[in-house]
């Protein structure tokens, strides 16, 4: 019986990134209320926050301080190690007077406000409170409006995105 050599085998490819639904406001030169939409998959805030930092512009800076509504989210610690860096995590009750956001501060760059569409909002409704938050009333290809678009993760610095608005003065 003769043995055939083989070719040695090559591990699979590794699976895809998973996808962030983020959308961002255009850039424009006045500030605007909100700077997008993010459309997270689980209120698991130590799972999706890392992936939604990763997907921001590079122009955004390095996220150090993110604030969210305290009732809206899992546990999570008062900060967390994300991309090499340390960013705090600030939990505060919701704003009676706003939806749900995700505030985003930069050091020397600005604060960016996220609203956050609820993880199990269906693919209409998402694209409702897209355009409602975004202003945004271009039509899609079917003529609706789109939910938040979905990009594939980067790396720690290798973010996915529109570039940076940048027209948000700091707050300090």
């Amino acid at each position: 019986m003769t043995t055939v050599p083989t070719a040695p085998s090559t591990p699979p490819p590794p699976p895809p990134l998973p996808l962030v639904r983020l959308r961002l406001a255009p850039h424009g030169a006045l500030p605007r209320r909100i700077d997008g939409v993010w459309w997270p998959y689980s209120r698991d805030l130590l799972t999706q926050l890392p992936k939604m930092l990763a997907a921001l512009p590079r122009a955004w800076g390095d996220i150090t301080g993110v604030t969210v509504d305290a009732a809206a989210w899992s546990a999570a610690p008062g900060r967390m190690f994300v991309a090499n860096q340390v960013v705090r995590l600030h939990k505060a009750p919701a704003s009676p007077h706003a939806p749900d956001r995700v505030v985003l501060l930069s050091p020397g760059l600005g604060r960016w406000d996220l609203q956050v569409i609820p993880p199990d909002a269906t693919e209409e409704a998402a694209a409702l409170l897209t355009a409602a938050a975004l202003d945004d009333r271009r039509p899609g290809a079917d003529g609706e409006a789109r939910p938040p678009t979905p990009t594939a993760a980067a790396g720690p610095h290798g973010r996915v995105g529109p570039t940076g608005r940048g027209t948000r003065a700091p707050r300090w």
